[in-house]
């Protein structure tokens, strides 16, 4: 395909499959010295952080893209649409100053964006783009790279992220398309700039409209339960299961849901829902009303 063509002819990539195996083994950020890798870009205490510190200084890349796992729950602004893509061209500094690195950042990144449109409209935000001055993407941006952040969130029935693995792909062959041509200084920066910044207003499942009885002496209320699902390791199997956790009860009217159930006034009982208690799925949906 002539795209494809003019990317390996312009262009030298080098890729990093995984920077954290040990972490993402366990399901866990961290690494197994226990330390957040991504907030060692100062020290270096970390065999990893080395490592990438090492490769970004030898190739000397013009552009970087650093590719992330994010929270499905992320909405685009104060919408209940999810965030399946966030963009972020990272601030180098704490004025969050912009040079040619970060502008040429910007622009690969509304590339980016544009690309997304065509498969996930009004699905695309922008990261939060504090400066963080012992995270990678900051600074490889201030030794010279530019650098895009791209998280992936969250889409309904896709727990994998099997469909978002694949707008990846699109985004980064058109942005590395962009780069091979010289196409990408042409992208307007406003693409990127008026993206909205993700904020948390999605649950995996909210009961709607339930009455619950804290007590026997208390008069049942109407609140809606906010449920998150999260993959957890079986301490005695060791299989991957997954767990629902309540993490709100009141009016959950502002917030959306991946799963939005109706319960028409239900019932239900303290000992059945309570902050911060766990779920299987099976005990889920003991809750729901059958139809």
């Amino acid at each position: 395909h002539p795209a494809t063509k003019l990317i390996l002819e312009k262009l030298k990539i080098v890729i990093v499959p995984m920077l954290n195996p040990d972490g993402a083994e366990r399901f866990q950020r961290r690494t197994a010295q226990a330390i957040d890798m991504n907030r060692d870009a100062l020290s270096f205490e970390t065999p990893e952080a080395r490592l990438l510190k090492e490769v970004r200084d030898r190739y000397q890349p013009q552009f970087g893209f650093n590719l992330h796992d994010q929270d499905p729950r992320y909405t685009v602004g104060n919408t209940n649409k999810v965030s399946t893509i966030a963009l972020l061209a990272p601030a180098f500094d704490d004025a969050r100053s912009d040079n040619h690195i970060r502008i040429a950042a910007k622009q690969v990144a509304a590339v980016f964006a544009s690309a997304m449109q065509e498969f996930i409209p009004g699905h695309v935000s922008k990261y939060d783009d504090s400066f963080e001055p012992r995270a990678f993407g900051d600074n490889i941006q201030r030794w010279g790279t530019s650098t895009v952040l791209v998280e992936s969130g969250g889409w309904p029935n896709d727990r994998e992220k099997m469909f978002i693995r694949k707008l990846n792909y699109a985004g980064l062959l058109a942005s590395l398309f962009s780069i091979a041509a010289g196409s990408h200084t042409q992208a307007p920066l406003a693409v990127y700039d008026r993206l909205p910044f993700g904020t948390k207003y999605l649950y995996d499942v909210v009961l709607r409209g339930t009455r619950l009885k804290a007590a026997e002496t208390v008069t049942p209320v109407k609140v809606d339960v906010g449920i998150n699902i999260d993959e957890s390791v079986n301490a005695s199997t060791g299989a991957v299961e997954l767990v629902g956790t309540i993490v709100d009860i009141g009016d959950l009217s502002i917030y959306g849901a991946f799963r939005d159930i109706p319960m028409n006034g239900t019932l239900l009982r303290s000992e059945e829902v309570r902050m911060d208690q766990k779920l299987s799925m099976a005990e889920l949906e003991l809750l729901i009303p059958k139809e």
